[in-house]
């Protein structure tokens, strides 16, 4: 965020020339950072320690409690220590970016790409309506010599608030280009930011950045610049960063030939018995060389130039039928239906390459695509843009702009199908899936409502997928259930439990009351968004009680309670008791994972928080 008082003109100094002594160093880093001590940083302030787990107060500003270890990069700071900013020992150009961070209630930090361009981190949980300045955000640029009020300009605004709460771990990926200069140092393309995911959410996508946003180290544009992490503006924490640094030459194609052969083929033919329809040169792998719409084999060869040995990746698409890639030699890929991937180690210098597509299939259009990746190389086009075999279809998107409603399928990690889902939407933009079948929450995410493409374009599948960032609560599963004895595993499914889906009522609000008969008693079982769209607030009712029924709240790999009736389940949600229960809560073993079960007669209430 801004940053009125940069950091002195010394340390400034001290960093770039640190920048310049490293630089060699700097691109041989291995993409994962480790993160064992501060090594890989230049002249690390004092505000900035390792760490080997920590967990966040949602009612306390800026505060985390800390556990000694390694893995975890930590920025402490207070009103009489501020704290300062953290430079890699990495001078990057087009660079693409992961890691996971955590941010304390309220803090605010930012990720600077070039140590220019920031992209901003901020307690942001909550908010409906993102600005520029919330997280993922991409920060503005300032003017100072415009009137108040137009100072800033160019901020860009998350798509849509992925954010999750204070303490919980979110993840983000960055794709950035950097700036680039012609012989003369004269910028010939602005920076941009190809992608920003946040939380398995696309959030950013192809924004161009007309010159560093504010709080830039240095106004100055180049090609390279330092990875910078904000520290003065509050507690922040980062694990898992890795990066890949696209700093080599793109592979380049010359002295193309093609010819053109017509016919119905099956496999690529022996060249020597067939008359050309056509041939000639071209500057370009392209299929506008052929005149014919369908059943022809048009074949390249030429020069690819490596710049770097190493494992190359090609991807080739032949819409309407197949094809074939071969380098030095060597098969690089063989498409056998519309598109293909390969690997191939090749040398370097100029190697030759020969190509074919055979299409036969009438109704697909024409269309030849090569791209190819490689160590410092990202996925470059060598084709011309024509490479799409499927036009793009424009999404379903249903907004819950009021509370909302739909019966859909879902579809879960592990390719688990609930087919009696009911996706419950609401206008503070926090949703959720109750398996009608199981009585389970088995999903909640901020955000957007529903994508439901998949159910209504074409003929459909009859499935809808969330529009926001997703908690998954595991393999669906009765919510309550009897247990044998203490050790007793969940039960996977209803089988024995008499259990019969009575519907769903609707209050004044739109908002459903789920009900069902479970061993005899009756259960309704009701949620509602926490104010601020903090999580789900539930109440599950038995109006006629059962002896010995248990309530699974969570499953996780690791659960933990924080404090009184608060529990973290694996760093990714909450969980809140906030009332109700036959006895104490239990955090046990069984089948490899933890759970939080509690008994439970007449009413349990809790709260989802993420």
């Amino acid at each position: 965020m801004d940053k009125k008082i940069h950091t002195a003109v010394g340390m400034v100094l001290l960093l770039a020339s640190s920048f310049d002594a490293r630089l060699a160093n700097a691109q041989a880093l291995n993409s994962q950072v480790a993160l064992t001590d501060l090594s890989v940083f230049a002249a690390p302030p004092k505000n900035w320690e390792i760490d080997g787990s920590l967990h966040a107060d949602l009612e306390k500003p800026n505060t985390f409690a800390l556990t000694n270890g390694t893995g975890i990069l930590v920025n402490t700071v207070d009103e009489k220590n501020p704290g300062h900013d953290l430079y890699f020992n990495l001078q990057h150009g087009d660079i693409d970016l992961e890691m996971d961070y955590t941010m304390a209630k309220g803090a605010n930090s930012g990720i600077y790409l070039q140590g220019r361009y920031e992209i901003q981190l901020l307690d942001s949980w909550g908010t409906v309506n993102p600005k520029s300045s919330d997280n993922g955000g991409i920060y503005e640029r300032w003017d100072e010599s415009k009137p108040d009020g137009m100072k800033g300009y160019e901020g860009h605004s998350p798509r849509q608030n992925a954010s999750r709460a204070p303490g919980l771990w979110q993840h983000i990926r960055i794709s950035f280009q950097a700036p680039k200069f012609d012989d003369k140092g004269v910028k010939i393309a602005n920076a941009k930011v190809l992608y920003i995911w946040l939380n398995g959410v696309l959030i950013q996508e192809n924004v161009e950045l007309s010159g560093p946003t504010r709080g830039a180290y240095d106004t100055k544009e180049s090609a390279l610049g330092p990875l910078r992490l904000q520290g003065d503006h509050g507690a922040v924490a980062f694990k898992n960063i890795s990066y890949t640094n696209f700093n080599k030459p793109h592979p380049t194609v010359s002295d193309l030939k093609y010819t053109v052969y017509k016919g119905n083929f099956a496999e690529e033919p022996d060249y020597k018995t067939l008359k050309p329809e056509a041939q000639g040169a071209t500057p370009m792998l392209t299929s506008n060389e052929v005149k014919l719409a369908n059943e022809f084999l048009l074949k390249y060869t030429g020069t690819i130039h490596i710049t770097e040995a190493g494992e190359y990746a090609f991807k080739l698409s032949v819409p309407g039928g197949k094809g074939a890639l071969r380098i030095n030699g060597a098969p690089a890929v063989t498409a056998g239906g519309f598109r293909g991937t390969g690997t191939v180690q090749l040398p370097a210098g100029d190697l030759p390459f020969e190509m074919s597509y055979i299409k036969n299939v009438d109704w697909a259009k024409a269309a030849l695509g090569l791209t190819v990746s490689g160590p410092g190389v990202r996925e470059y086009l060598l084709s011309d843009a024509n490479v799409s075999s499927n036009d793009a279809v424009d999404p379903i998107l249903i907004n819950a702009t009021e509370n909302a409603i739909l019966r859909s399928f879902s579809d879960l990690p592990g390719g688990i199908r609930v087919t009696h889902g009911i996706d419950v939407g609401s206008t503070e933009q926090l949703h959720y899936t109750y398996d009608a079948d199981k009585g389970m929450i088995v999903q909640i995410w901020r955000g957007g409502f529903l994508d439901a493409t998949p159910m209504w374009h074409e003929r459909g599948d009859g499935s809808s997928k969330p529009a926001g960032s997703v908690q998954y609560f595991g393999k669906p599963a009765p919510g309550i259930a009897k247990l044998a004895t203490a050790e007793a595993a969940w039960p996977a499914d209803t089988n024995g439990t008499a259990y019969k889906p009575k519907g769903y009522t609707l209050d004044a609000d739109g908002r459903p009351t789920f009900k069902y008969m479970l061993y005899g008693a009756a259960v309704s079982d009701v949620s509602t968004v926490i104010a601020g769209g903090e999580g789900l607030h539930r109440v599950v009712t038995i109006a006629t009680p059962v002896a010995g029924l248990t309530m699974r709240l969570a499953q996780g790999a690791k659960i933990e309670l924080l404090k009184n009736g608060f529990y973290t389940i694996d760093d990714q949600y909450y969980i809140r008791l906030d009332g109700g229960g036959e006895g104490k809560p239990i955090v046990r073993t069984s089948g490899g994972m933890q759970e939080l079960i509690i008994p439970v007669k007449q009413k349990l209430t809790y709260s989802i928080i993420f």
